[in-house]
């Protein structure tokens, strides 16, 4: 029996997407995921994710090396945001850190520095 959850990628055709340490529970960022993102997930086992902002679907960490393998994808009870479970390879931030999420609201830096973007985004 085929109990596969039906995702509601709304108007704009996108949801966000969590991505997760598999083994830690830390949260290392979150990014938005069109169908073909999905699809191309479920494929490859690679995180794929689609930016708004270059308006084109993208593997996490082509450039820098620094992929996300997904252990497993969860959906929320509204069907309408993922959870990736993953395991990282070297940072999920593009500034460098192990988490996107390494300032406080009031500015303080909490977050481990794991490599340097200058040499990996020349």
């Amino acid at each position: 029996m085929d109990d596969a959850v039906a995702v509601d990628f709304g108007e704009d055709g996108l949801v966000p997407a969590v991505a997760q340490d598999a083994e830690t529970g830390e949260v290392l960022m979150l990014a938005y995921v069109s169908p073909e993102a999905l699809e191309r997930t479920r494929e490859t086992g690679l995180a794929h994710y689609y930016s708004r902002s270059r308006d084109e679907l993208w593997q996490k960490g082509k450039t820098s090396g620094h992929v996300q393998h997904v252990d497993e994808v969860r959906v929320d009870c509204d069907a309408d945001t993922l959870l990736y479970l993953v395991d990282q390879e070297g940072g999920a931030c593009h500034t460098g850190r192990r988490s996107c999420f390494y300032r406080t609201i009031d500015g303080e830096d909490v977050g481990e520095q794991v490599f340097d973007p200058d040499a990996v985004y020349e």
